[in-house]
């Protein structure tokens, strides 16, 4: 796990060397001032910008600035909305942990057992209905599925909100539960399509291994061997697509957000790419990269911890 844990820091570095280089062929010194303080800046007043913040140095130093800041826990500053990018993930990390939690909680606790039957009832008419179902959420865009739920439901039933209360802020969410349906399903439903097809391929594969047929030799209920015996073992697929699923978290899948006019870090993501707010851009990639080498940590302990056997060590060993 330390290897492994070195390994990430010079992931999480490569991502930074990437992100800021991005950033900076996109828009650079006067391109960058222009765009942050408007096209009719002055030469004086681009300088004077550059000055303020640094660009008029060269990408290295500029760089090794921007690893300075990160080390001390400061992302950036949002020319556009006047604010630092720590309390813009502040404000809107809660909506979102809320919103993709309780999407892949779902997800999970309905993927599990529906993997599981269409493995024990292979090649008959629940596995059939279930792939079917599987491949059909799967191939389909998320903003398409979630214009079907908003038609079906909002415009169609008149069930719940077709979207979130424009400026609404978590406190606000929590206050309107309805208008978190549609989303959540939404995120849910693509999430049980992914999770359900690797369950069945797992379990499938689990089922025929001797320890399955020892355990029904020596007369234990089907359930129990299901259930003790099937699920620790083929689960382990689906931990590794949990943890990394943990970077939606802060994207919550970005088109979701943009259909539902969900308050959430995906939104913020899309007003900055439309409103060119580098700093916004660059301080939520860093951090989705860091989310993402945590899940994969997290998803290594997970299977550890869930099959004894695994080891992480050199092959020799």
């Amino acid at each position: 796990m330390l290897r492994r844990l070195a390994h990430a820091v010079l992931v999480l570095l490569g991502v930074t060397i990437i992100t800021f280089t991005l950033e900076n062929l996109v828009a650079t010194g006067p391109q960058l001032a222009r765009a942050i303080i408007g096209v009719r800046a002055t030469p004086g007043q681009i300088q004077a910008f550059e000055a303020q913040y640094g660009l008029n140095h060269p990408l290295p130093v500029q760089y090794l600035h921007f690893i300075w800041q990160l080390l001390h826990g400061n992302l950036g500053y949002s020319y556009k909305l006047n604010l630092s990018v720590d309390s813009l993930l502040a404000d809107d990390l809660p909506t979102d942990v809320l919103l993709v939690g309780s999407a892949i909680a779902i997800a999970v606790l309905i993927a599990l057992p529906v993997g599981v039957a269409q493995a024990v009832r292979r090649n008959r008419a629940v596995d059939y209905v279930g792939t079917g179902l599987s491949f059909l959420l799967y191939s389909m865009p998320s903003f398409w599925l979630a214009l079907l739920l908003v038609d079906l439901l909002a415009v169609t039933w008149h069930l719940v909100p077709p979207s979130v209360q424009a400026g609404a802020g978590f406190a606000q969410v929590v206050a309107q539960p309805s208008a978190l349906v549609l989303p959540i399903a939404t995120l849910a439903l693509v999430n049980f399509a992914l999770f359900s097809r690797y369950m069945r391929s797992s379990a499938i594969e689990q089922l025929a291994e001797d320890y399955i047929r020892t355990a029904r030799a020596k007369g234990v209920a089907e359930r129990a061997v299901l259930a003790r015996h099937l699920l620790r073992n083929a689960v382990s697929p689906v931990v590794t697509l949990v943890g990394l699923s943990l970077p939606t978290i802060l994207t919550a899948g970005l088109v979701v957000e943009y259909v539902f006019n969900f308050p959430g870090i995906g939104l913020a993501y899309y007003n900055a790419a439309v409103s060119s707010d580098y700093p916004v851009l660059l301080g939520i990639t860093v951090v989705v990269g860091l989310v993402t080498v945590v899940g994969n940590l997290l998803a290594d302990v997970g299977y550890a911890v869930l099959d004894p056997r695994v080891r992480y060590g050199r092959p020799d060993r």
